[in-house]
């Protein structure tokens, strides 16, 4: 699924607001990755981030 830069930011965002909270990574984390923010960008590039998207009927 393609998401827009607002759904990727709002993805990305609470999922960092996760970890943060101390949520477990569902990635193996690099040793020079700290902030939750990377953390919420590897795992949303490896496509392991459980979060979906609802949209509403016709949009793209």
């Amino acid at each position: 699924m393609k998401y827009t830069r607002f759904e990727k930011a709002r993805i990305i965002g609470a999922r960092a607001l996760q970890i943060s909270m101390g949520a477990p990574s569902l990635i193996k984390i690099p040793k020079d990755v700290i902030f939750p923010i990377d953390i919420a960008m590897l795992e949303f590039k490896e496509d392991a981030i459980p979060i979906t998207v609802k949209r509403a009927e016709g949009q793209v």
